[in-house]
Formats: C-alpha cells, sequence, structure tokens
C-alpha cells in the first residue's frame, strides 16, 4: 500500500494518538485521563480506523496502553520533563512493536514528529492542515468514514 491509499481499503496496526492538556484530576486509565475535545476526536477517528493496536502518546508517560492507569500531569510536549525520541524506541522495542505497519499518526506536528522517530513510515492524515478548524474536519470524515486520503 502506499501512503496515499484510501481509507476504505486501509487496515493499521497502529494508531497512535496524541494525549491532551485537559485531563480528569485524579488517578485514571489511560482510555479516560483526557477529557479535551481534541484527544476525544482522534479517539473516536482512531476508533473508526479499527486498528489492531491504539496507543496514546503521552508527554510525560510515552507510549501508553488504554488500559494503563495513570496520575494526572501538567507535561507539554517539548517541555524539559516531556518524554524524548529515545524514551519512545526504548519503550516501542520493550513492546515488540517496532516492525508494525501500516502505523497512523494522528495530532498535532510535535506528536508526529515523535512518532515519526519510530516509525518513520507512519501515516499522517493531519498533515498539511492550517490549524485545530482543519484538524478537526479531517478527523471528522476519518471518523464518519468519507473518502480521506491518507497522508
Amino acid at each position: 500500500m502506499t501512503a496515499n491509499d484510501y481509507l476504505d481499503c486501509f487496515e493499521p496496526e497502529l494508531v497512535v494518538i496524541p494525549c491532551g492538556s485537559r485531563k480528569l484530576g485524579r488517578r485514571a486509565r489511560a482510555a479516560d485521563m483526557y477529557v479535551g475535545s481534541y484527544h476525544r476526536a482522534c479517539r473516536k477517528a482512531a476508533d473508526a480506523l479499527q486498528p489492531d493496536r491504539l496507543l496514546i502518546l503521552s508527554a510525560r508517560h510515552g507510549l501508553l496502553d488504554l488500559d494503563d492507569v495513570i496520575e494526572p500531569y501538567d507535561t507539554p510536549h517539548g517541555a524539559a520533563d516531556a518524554v524524548t525520541a529515545q524514551v519512545l524506541l526504548k519503550q516501542a522495542t520493550m513492546r515488540d512493536i517496532m516492525l508494525l505497519d501500516p502505523v497512523v499518526a494522528l495530532g498535532g506536528a510535535r506528536h508526529v514528529s515523535l512518532v515519526r522517530t519510530i516509525w518513520a513510515h507512519a501515516r499522517t492524515p493531519l498533515a498539511g492542515t492550517r490549524g485545530m478548524g482543519e484538524q478537526m474536519a479531517r478527523l471528522a470524515a476519518l471518523r464518519n468514514g468519507r473518502d480521506q486520503q491518507l497522508m
């Protein structure tokens, strides 16, 4: 498959979505921790893609399974104490997920950049958008199963 195959014939092995700055104020599963509209839109789009595996890229913890239980935190991507590409590489190696393909990265530029340090071939359907409005529209199109090209 090429990077521009249509969604209706695309079956990702892995989708990686971003965490979010809006969180619950208590310990919770990663699937429940992030309550912001952008994270939720990414999650719904990822679910619609029906991947074999879905991970959240946490700015503090790195790669999280939905059932991982974490405490709330306040670390944005790019901060001094944020997760690094080296940590992600170690986590992906330990989880034995380095060779998954195809991989889809939903999220903004910092998120995609980190994902691509592990999976350089990751598809990035939000690439080329000119802001949050366009990203939310593409996420809605993915969620609704419209013909949407993956970049």
